[in-house]
């Protein structure tokens, strides 16, 4: 059994994370938390203490470490004794803490592929060029690692793949839907980390259709989905991280990635991608500065954790899958409502921070009594999604599923 758990990071989703691995202490054992700003991560532990989130006494600490330093980071997996690291830093850091996972022999996590700073939207399969690397090294010295276990990519793989097995006898297409139909009162803001939401969306939109890679313009492709909950919502194909393991594990499946998103939203990207404000290269000011743009842009954008308190609405995400069953078309919508305010009430994040947070806590616990412990490095559709959306249900994303037979909640 594996125990104690490094969090990397100490944005809102680190929060998340905090919170639920404290509720969980007595599985999880010692909790903490590093990233290279120390008062960020202080700060969370304060929050978890305010709220009363430790479910028993012990031991939650903060540390600082760039997590760019694979040696750093090792040293303080060895200094800790954890088992278990939670990588809910940026991207950017994904294969440096990965790197310091194998060295060390302990279980790894993320919730999103590792980007280069320098490239956008390179070659698909965009695992193959980073993550799926390591895949021997981890099979080797068996290490678990899980990637992309967040909502989406995450929850959503584990949809798609209960979709496959029990409600579906073939699957020819995987629609994953994501709506925020909530408002944070600001005139514009991003849900998580600008540099990050506008490099997803300023590159080739792909999608794996017709058994090959299909390449759109960002916006170019919408459709009006009509939800549970929050209604009839426009949403347009965008380029993400789970079409591109989801198309290596059902190459026969059509896999496309849906994004709700306003016209105001729309506007103001197509203005700052228009004037060069979201490229990532630098560029010199007339007084021989230089500076990057979507840098700048990021630092006059609000801190996503700050919108938090204002939140309301509801989010809906979730799995369109279509198939056959019994010798006839069949189709299942496996998905998620979660509230911006009651994630707010419990751990101090919005909705989308809580839905990105919660899922790899779960991960965490199955890694710790050893059902998703499997000493070798798997996306979350490689595994089985039943024991992951059963401890989903009772840690405030519960799962529900609407077919021919109705609408109702999952029950594992």
């Amino acid at each position: 059994m594996k125990r104690n758990v490094l969090i990397i990071g100490a944005g809102g989703v680190a929060q998340v994370v905090a919170h639920k691995c404290a509720q969980n202490n007595d599985v999880l054992g010692d909790l903490h938390i590093a990233s290279r700003t120390l008062p960020k991560c202080e700060a969370i532990i304060a929050s978890v203490n305010e709220k009363g989130s430790m479910k028993q006494p012990g031991v939650f600490r903060a540390h600082a470490v760039d997590a760019t330093d694979t040696d750093a980071v090792a040293a303080l997996i060895r200094e800790t004794g954890v088992q278990i690291v939670i990588n809910v830093g940026s991207a950017f850091v994904n294969m440096y803490v990965l790197e310091a996972c194998i060295q060390t022999g302990v279980a790894y996590m993320d919730t999103a592929i590792h980007e280069d700073p320098a490239k956008i939207c390179e070659t698909p399969p965009w695992y193959g060029n980073y993550e799926w690397k390591r895949r021997e090294r981890c099979a080797e010295a068996g290490v678990t690692a899980i990637l992309g276990v967040g909502f989406d990519p995450g929850v959503v793989n584990a949809y798609a793949k209960l979709a496959a097995t029990d409600y579906l006898d073939t699957v020819s297409s995987i629609d994953i839907v994501d709506i925020n139909a909530g408002s944070h009162g600001r005139w514009f803001s991003t849900n998580f980390d600008p540099e990050i939401n506008f490099r997803e969306f300023t590159g080739t939109v792909y999608s794996w259709q017709n058994g090959a890679w299909q390449s759109n313009a960002m916006f170019e492709v919408g459709q009006e989905f009509d939800l549970p909950v929050v209604g009839k919502q426009k949403a347009y194909m965008t380029g993400h991280d789970e079409v591109h393991s989801l198309s290596a594990n059902y190459p026969d499946a059509d896999v496309r990635f849906w994004m709700g998103f306003g016209d105001h939203y729309i506007n103001v990207f197509t203005v700052l991608k228009n004037l060069g404000l979201l490229s990532e290269q630098p560029v010199k000011t007339a007084e021989g500065l230089e500076v990057v743009p979507l840098k700048v842009v990021k630092a006059v954008l609000p801190d996503p954790a700050s919108l938090a308190p204002d939140y309301v609405g509801k989010t809906c995400i979730g799995d369109i899958v279509k198939g056959t069953k019994n010798g006839a078309e069949a189709e299942v919508f496996i998905y998620n409502v979660a509230d911006h305010k009651d994630a707010f009430n419990e751990t101090g994040s919005q909705g989308i921070s809580y839905t990105a947070g919660v899922p790899p806590v779960a991960a965490a616990i199955l890694i710790a009594n050893g059902t998703w412990d499997v000493s070798k490095m798997v996306n979350v559709e490689e595994l089985d999604p039943k024991p992951f959306l059963t401890l989903l249900n009772g840690m405030g994303l519960p799962t529900r599923i609407k077919d021919a037979n109705g609408d109702r909640p999952f029950e594992g």
